[in-house]
Formats: C-alpha cells, sequence, structure tokens
C-alpha cells in the first residue's frame, strides 16, 4: 500500500519581548499611523539577546513533537530553514537544534530559502517519506530575524519579527490525510530585490569588502512581483488538483505584509473567512510566517483533523512555493 506524507503536529514558539509601532518611533523617522498603513503590522516580538534561532526552533520543536506523540529518539532527520542562523555557514543551526533536543546520530542540515523556506521543508519532507528514506522527519522554522535588521532603515527594520514555527511530517495511507502537493521554484536573476551581504577581512589574499551584513530590500518592486508570483503560483496548483477556492478550508499565504495577504486573496477569490492572517501581532517572521500562522489556528481549535489547508510563500533568492496540506495532527 502507497504511503503519503502528511502533516503530524504543528508548534510554534514566540519570543516574549512584544515590540509595538511607537518604539520605532523613538529613534525612526516614522509612525505607528505609517507603519500600519503600510504594512498592517500593530506589534512584532524580538528574542532576547541570549536567545538564538536554535533556541527559538527547539522550543516550538519540543511541543510539535509532544503533540505527534512522540520521542526525540523518534526522530529520523531533522530540517531547519532560517535566514538568521547562529552561525555563518557552519555549525548548521538543525544540528544545534538536534544536541538540544538530544538527538543524535541522525542527519540535520539547514536549507535558505528565506520566507519560503517552509514551503520548501515541507516538498523535502514529503519526498523522504514517500521515498521510504525516512519515517519521522522534523522541521522548524526559526528565525531570529532582528539579529540581521539594519535599524536605521526604517523601510525594512519595522517589518519583521522574530520566532519559530515547527512540525513532524510522517505518514498515512490515505490521500485525505496527506501533503497532497507541494511546488517550489527559484529565480535567481532577482537576487537584489532581498539579500544580505557578506563583509570580507582585507588579507594578504584579497581587498576588504566593508559591508554592513544586514537584510536589505528593494520593497516597491518586491511587493509587485510578490503578488503577480503568488497569485500564478496558486491558480496553478489548484488547476493541477482539480481544485476550486471552496475545496480549501483555509488559505494560509507568507504573512509578509497584510496589502499583499488582501491582494493575492482577492486575485484568487477567496473569502475573508478563508484568509489567515497573523501578520498584525507578529510582523514577517519568515520562514517562521506559516507554521506560527498554522499553530495559531490549531490552538484556537479552528483548524480540524481533515482540513485542506494551503500554503503560499515568496522569498530572497527569489524563491517561491504553494503547497495543498490535509492536516492530519489531533
Amino acid at each position: 500500500m502507497k504511503k503519503y506524507a502528511s502533516l503530524k503536529s504543528i508548534a510554534s514558539y514566540v519570543p516574549s519581548r512584544c515590540v509595538e509601532n511607537s518604539e520605532f518611533e523613538k529613534f525612526l523617522d516614522t509612525s505607528n499611523a505609517w507603519i500600519s498603513k503600510r504594512t498592517g503590522i500593530q506589534t512584532r516580538y524580538f528574542a532576547s539577546d541570549d536567545e538564538e534561532s536554535s533556541d527559538l526552533g527547539t522550543q516550538a520543536a519540543r511541543v510539535a513533537l509532544k503533540r505527534a506523540g512522540l520521542d526525540a529518539s523518534d526522530i529520523d532527520l531533522v530540517i531547519v530553514a532560517t535566514l538568521s542562523p547562529d552561525y555563518l555557514g557552519m555549525p548548521s543551526t538543525a544540528c544545534l537544534l538536534s544536541a538540544k533536543l538530544g538527538i543524535k546520530n541522525r542527519p540535520a542540515f539547514d536549507i535558505t530559502a528565506a520566507c519560503s523556506g517552509f514551503i520548501y521543508l515541507l516538498a523535502l519532507a514529503k519526498s523522504f517519506v514517500e521515498s521510504g528514506a525516512y519515517a519521522n522527519i522534523l522541521i522548524v522554522g526559526a528565525e531570529k530575524v532582528s539579529s540581521v535588521l539594519d535599524f536605521s532603515d526604517r523601510g525594512t527594520c519595522v517589518l519583521f519579527g522574530d520566532g519559530a514555527g515547527a512540525a513532524v511530517i510522517g505518514s498515512t495511507d490515505s490521500l485525505e490525510r496527506s501533503v497532497l502537493d507541494v511546488h517550489i521554484a527559484a529565480d535567481g536573476s532577482y537576487y537584489d530585490y532581498l539579500l544580505t551581504p557578506r563583509a570580507l577581512k582585507e588579507s594578504h589574499f584579497m581587498r576588504a569588502k566593508p559591508s554592513v551584513q544586514c537584510l536589505q530590500m528593494k520593497g516597491n518592486e518586491t511587493f509587485k512581483l510578490a503578488v503577480k508570483t503568488l497569485a500564478s503560483d496558486v491558480k496553478n496548483i489548484m488547476a493541477k488538483n482539480h481544485l476550486t477556492p471552496e475545496d480549501i478550508n483555509f488559505f494560509i499565504p507568507h504573512q509578509a505584509n497584510l496589502r499583499i495577504i488582501a491582494a493575492v486573496g482577492d486575485l484568487l477569490h477567496f473569502s475573508q473567512s478563508q484568509i489567515i492572517t497573523t501578520v498584525q501581532k507578529y510582523g514577517n517572521t519568515s520562514a517562521a510566517s506559516i507554521p506560527m500562522a498554522i499553530n495559531d489556528i490549531y490552538e484556537s481549535q479552528t483548524l480540524k483533523k481533515g482540513d485542506l489547508v494551503l500554503l503560499d510563500a515568496f522569498g530572497g533568492g527569489l524563491t517561491w512555493g504553494s503547497a495543498l496540506v490535509y492536516f492530519d495532527g489531533d
């Protein structure tokens, strides 16, 4: 009998420090009204000095494991999506998170797909489970985005927040309880729309590259391309699976900007009750935003077993993707 990948659990972790828009008025030429009107964001949460992305992810992962009825020793593979890793290059945040959970002698690695990270995680986990390579996979979007922000740039620093979302991907015999379909794509020719440059120290062999290693974004260009790309990608995955908006219980896009979400929702003819938004309270938490939003409707008991959820994301790279997922958790 064919085995399908399934979403067994969902969880999230939000740092304790809540930052309201008014705090940015103290050191930037901005206002609560300006931020709210342009983005829909009211608050976001920042991690403490002694919290890193792996710490945020570990907190979410512990809850995801518990909700899946699994111990850390049951996990065969750990994959983390992050644009704000604990270390540059190595060790991976996934290795650090695994160690904090007590997972040993199991593969662990990071992926870098920015805000599309959770969709990419689903694509990888689905392939690994359905190929029979692994049975239980822990996927985590963990972001301390505040660690890569330039707080003198009002065009970026007001948009983002910290947090983590985690899920366990297992298997099912039922297509109606599965990760039904995932589509991911990229186009590196737009690399400079969203990037975090590297600084290089001068040496005998190379010139110095005195760049500020902070997130940079071409906001207007990104907005326009995001709306066009997200709407097209969702139409394609729904057509491929012979689905209409009425077949979808919840549409959960990446939580980047309320105007983008509204524009895409209108183009796709989803009702307000179908569209899930959490950007108002969390800001843009990059790879963590979609699992955090799923967790919100799970903890409010709005999400039920068997509900069909449509996910959609767009991020630096440029990367994008969409997924159709039946919720198979309890």
